[in-house]
């Protein structure tokens, strides 16, 4: 009785883990993720380096998806490193398809703003298709340099 209770135990705790592991199979993270960095001088000969990163996380069944950033400032002098600061988060982005599905994904950034930047910081672009059916969906969003992005999505047609 006692090795069957092992068993039974044993089998309900192999299902309790088996549940959070289908969950996070749920979302991918994207292939194209990117480090953009800058340097300044500052007064009294220091030097700051900033880096960013950023990634895309996508749930495959829902097509909803996360824009991740990471930021890393480093400030030195001829001799040493002064200050090193990290800052970074995700931010919960809408569906790009209403229905649930099996969904893939991608996405890029523009470039970063210069001095012909009309847009202020720039945008990316977020491509997702549905695994099961021949739909394609193309994505742009910009900032507005007004506060609030511009996001326009659009189904594209196969001739």
């Amino acid at each position: 009785m006692n090795h069957a209770m092992k068993i039974c135990l044993g089998a309900a705790l192999s299902l309790a883990t088996l549940v959070p592991v289908a969950q996070a199979e749920d979302f991918k993270l994207s292939n194209n993720q990117r480090i953009a960095c800058s340097r300044g001088l500052s007064p009294g000969k220091l030097n700051t380096a900033t880096c960013k990163s950023y990634a895309y996380i996508f749930n495959v069944k829902t097509s909803e998806y996360f824009r991740c950033q990471v930021t890393l400032a480093l400030t030195r002098d001829n001799k040493e490193v002064i200050n090193v600061q990290s800052d970074g988060g995700c931010v919960k982005k809408p569906r790009i398809f209403e229905t649930d599905s099996n969904y893939s994904f991608d996405a890029t950034e523009t470039e970063p703003p210069n001095t012909n930047s009309f847009f202020g910081t720039g945008g990316y672009a977020v491509w997702a298709s549905d695994n099961t059916a021949r739909k394609v969906r193309g994505c742009i969003i910009i900032s507005s340099g007004l506060g609030s992005d511009v996001s326009k999505c659009l189904d594209m047609k196969f001739e």
